[in-house]
């Protein structure tokens, strides 16, 4: 790490907390630690020092998942004891955090089954220490690529997890080693209750995973915009063909049945399944009038 940035911090609070200049403006930060960072200039921002035990650990959270470790404090380097990760969501999924630059800063979950195994969602920055920690929890089965941007780290996870790697062809170029390759568009049920639905529009090979009819990883497919209260296409930043996602959309959405949303990139929503059913359709139909538009990070609605 140069310590160099962390002469040229982008807040102006003064001494405690503060973002250097390397951030990237993922979003990442401001999903955990809503109130205490927020956005100025195109990049995170401190907006004000925590207040008491449990804003330090949002913005612990922050600092242990930004991809750049831009989030930093004038105190020093961070406590290891104090990184939260792997982080429970619930008492099934868990977040990962240590997210990573080989795969555009993206989210990635642990999902429990339940014999106690461990399914991992797209992956975290490689980490033996990671690796450790996560094998802590359960076994770890299989590693669930949801597309070729975050295929980076899945194969050494998967090695050394002994674990089965599984991509959709579309995208198999990005790991070639996968023992396990989805086909076509027809969904598949690839293990009790978690059902792989191939997503093409992101990128050609794009999957969401379906488990237990209340969780739903979707990738970069689809999120949730903090700015719309709604769920979203990021269209300006997709690969492949946006006309290709609203036909995959038209195809599959009226199947899913799901309560949390749980993306790559952009927020986490959970609200009940009738609810998210009537949001997919509102989807489904937004993307029908989507156009083509040229590739553009700064035009996404987090």
């Amino acid at each position: 790490m140069n310590d160099a940035h962390a002469t040229r911090p982008r807040s102006a609070e003064g001494p405690g907390w503060y973002v250097d200049d390397r951030c990237t403006d993922c979003d990442v930060a401001r999903q955990l630690a809503p109130g205490l960072i927020g956005v100025a200039g195109g990049r995170s921002v401190i907006t004000r020092q925590p207040a008491g035990e449990e804003e330090e650990r949002q913005l612990h959270a922050a600092a242990f998942a930004c991809h750049t470790r831009s989030i930093r404090t004038s105190a020093g380097r961070l406590d290891p004891g104090l990184d939260p990760f792997p982080l429970a969501l619930d008492d099934t999924v868990y977040l990962c955090g240590h997210n990573s630059p080989h795969t555009a800063a993206a989210n990635s979950y642990l999902l429990r089954r339940p014999s106690g195994a461990l399914m991992m969602i797209d992956t975290p920055r490689w980490s033996e220490r990671l690796a450790a920690r996560f094998e802590g929890i359960g076994p770890v089965t299989d590693v669930l690529l949801t597309h070729r941007d975050h295929a980076a780290h899945g194969l050494r996870y998967a090695g050394r997890f002994g674990a089965r790697l599984w991509i959709h062809e579309g995208d198999l170029a990005a790991a070639p080693g996968a023992d396990r390759v989805l086909r076509g568009t027809e969904a598949v049920e690839i293990a009790d209750g978690v059902v792989a639905h191939p997503l093409p529009g992101h990128t050609e090979g794009s999957v969401l995973y379906v488990a237990d009819e209340r969780y739903c990883f979707s990738g970069d497919s689809f999120y949730w915009s903090r700015s719309a209260n709604d769920v979203e296409v990021a269209e300006s930043v997709t690969w492949y063909s946006i006309r290709e996602l609203a036909a995959s959309l038209a195809r599959t959405a009226g199947r899913l049945r799901f309560e949390w949303l749980l993306p790559g990139h952009g927020d986490r929503m959970v609200l009940p399944a009738a609810v998210m059913a009537e949001k997919m359709r509102g989807l489904t139909a937004r993307a029908r009038r989507m156009e083509p538009r040229p590739i553009d990070f700064t035009a996404v609605r987090w």
